[in-house]
């Protein structure tokens, strides 16, 4: 079949035909399209997306934003991931134009109108706010990996519509955004989806018109109602040290005002508490000593690390999330 005569041809303007096999995909007989997981939570899994749940999202998504025939929207994105695959599939639904970019690290290179949504991972927010062209952009959306304290700030002092995503590519992507400039940190669901917590109190997705119907997901929550909630971390990287229940990405988010580089924390094996968070942090120039000094000011005894660890190079996936493991 060739994609380049069918009327969708005229909704994506792809130059370098980036979007090409997943359009020809798109069109084949197949119910599903093929996606992979992220793998920062284990081994990437292939995985099979059904075109109506992946049509369900897109209209949601439109809706959320007010993506409509008349929208211009941009895709800096890889459309071999679901990020980018599910943008295609909301022009689609939409009618929606499509400008397609090769990813780099400075999207938005050239004027391209109005755009009504623009999807980035955060290792390309810099690029972006640095573009003469940034002042059209509507909505940004941003997804793939968790943002810094340092990242939102920017992204609040540059005046911006900018939305935290919280999906997978079980969901056909997010199924919740956060306005990252009210700085509430509330995500809230989008229409047709609601939220419910377990008795872990974890996230339970409920979406009555998607094949999966609901799921159960490892990521603690508050709940809000039905609608919001606030994520707290995963319920996998808890750290149960001496009875205390230590969330890594709430000790995190606390400790991202005073780090600079790229860090994380992780609950190791100790013989005393049973486990013990240790802060990992991808530098080799670190003062240690002054370091544990601010953390022990910064944060409650319970939560400060009982070790810090300098490593040259963190392992991240192909979006850039930073896989959690020790070293």
């Amino acid at each position: 079949m060739d994609i380049t005569a069918t009327p969708m041809a005229q909704l994506i303007h792809d130059p370098e035909g980036l979007a090409y096999e997943f359009l020809k995909e798109w069109c084949s007989p197949q119910p599903y399209v093929t996606a992979h997981t992220s793998g920062s939570t284990g081994k990437p899994k292939e995985i099979r997306l059904l075109k109506d749940d992946m049509k369900k999202s897109a209209t949601a998504t439109c809706r959320f934003f007010g993506i409509d025939s008349g929208s211009s929207m941009l895709l800096p994105l890889s459309p071999s991931y679901i990020a980018g695959k599910m943008m295609i599939v909301r022009a689609l639904i939409s009618g929606a134009r499509l400008f397609v970019e090769r990813p780099s690290s400075y999207p938005a290179k050239i004027d391209y109108g109005t755009l009504g949504l623009v999807p980035i991972v955060p290792a390309q927010l810099d690029g972006l706010l640095s573009s003469p062209y940034i002042g059209n952009i509507k909505n940004v959306l941003i997804g793939g990996a968790p943002l810094s304290g340092e990242e939102e700030s920017k992204i609040s002092r540059a005046g911006i519509k900018a939305w935290a995503s919280y999906g997978m590519t079980e969901t056909c992507s997010h199924v919740a955004l956060r306005d990252i400039t009210s700085g509430d940190g509330i995500y809230t669901m989008l229409p047709g989806i609601s939220a419910s917590a377990d008795n872990r109190g974890c996230l339970v997705i409920d979406a009555p018109e998607f094949s999966f119907r609901r799921l159960v997901t490892n990521d603690s929550i508050n709940l809000i109602d039905e609608h919001q909630f606030r994520w707290i971390g995963r319920y996998d990287n808890v750290i149960n040290s001496g009875g205390i229940k230590l969330h890594p990405e709430e000790i995190e988010r606390q400790l991202s005002a005073i780090i600079d580089a790229p860090f994380y924390i992780i609950g190791c094996k100790s013989e005393r508490w049973g486990e013990e968070a240790v802060l990992y942090i991808e530098s080799m120039s670190v003062d240690k000593e002054r370091l544990m000094s601010l953390l022990h000011q910064k944060l409650d005894r319970y939560s400060v690390p009982k070790q810090i660890i300098t490593v040259p190079r963190f392992a991240r996936t192909d979006s850039g999330k930073i896989k959690r493991i020790i070293l």
